[in-house]
């Protein structure tokens, strides 16, 4: 069985700009030696190398482009990405949207760098359509619940149900993991018993008071 991934994305925050940035990480790294959970960061593409050099768990983009290295200024290249240490990424976040085809060839990419691809998906059927493209994890995050501090796992657990369902009809191979709203270690226990894979949580611990107490609350179910 998939070891259950706990996926912190710390966004744009202004709570993890600079010094911050790593601080959080440290903390996310202490708690996954002491829980044995596997925690993965996204930080802001800014503090990528500086984290990925300060810390032994694994670090993901929050976004790629599918551009070639070379001259392709601006762009968030996969290639120079992993050059960084950075082993996956969140791909099609609700936040940053990317085009059908593009989410494909990013997966195939990431496939062959060997990184992790974690493709973000609104509804079930989007679920349904990612899952033909075999990435290593969905993450549901329907997003009205982003943020909004109610749990999807909560308030409308079908949708990891039928999530979790039309992957199975298209490719078990796929681990869906949920996000959206997650706050509690009663919203990860109830994610965990509909069969999610994993979570992924943003705010629920960027904006927390205590991060360490925070990330050793929510792990305390997987």
């Amino acid at each position: 069985m998939t070891k259950k991934l706990f996926i912190i994305n710390f966004k744009n925050y202004l709570e993890v700009a600079g010094k911050n940035s790593i601080k959080l990480a440290r903390v996310a790294e202490y708690v996954a030696r002491q829980s044995n959970v596997k925690i993965v960061i996204a930080p802001s593409f800014g503090s990528l190398a500086y984290i990925t050099n300060n810390v032994r768990i694994p670090v993901f983009a929050q976004h790629l482009d599918h551009s070639e290295p070379g001259n392709t200024t601006g762009f968030i290249v996969p290639e120079i990405v992993k050059s960084y240490g950075v082993s996956g990424s969140l791909i099609n976040h609700s936040e940053h949207r990317i085009p059908t085809q593009i989410i494909r060839h990013l997966v195939e990419r990431l496939r062959n760098l060997k990184m992790i691809s974690v493709v973000c998906a609104r509804t079930p059927a989007e679920v349904k359509k990612f899952a033909v493209f075999s990435p290593d994890y969905i993450a549901i995050e329907p997003p009205k619940f982003i943020g909004s501090g109610v749990a999807i796992s909560k308030a409308k657990p079908t949708v990891i149900k039928y999530s979790i369902d039309a992957v199975n009809d298209v490719n078990p191979n796929v681990n869906v993991i949920c996000g959206a709203g997650i706050v509690s270690a009663e919203d990860v226990s109830a994610a965990i018993k509909l069969g999610s894979n994993g979570i992924l949580v943003a705010s629920g611990i960027v904006k927390a008071k205590n991060w360490r107490a925070k990330i050793e609350e929510l792990t305390r179910f997987m």
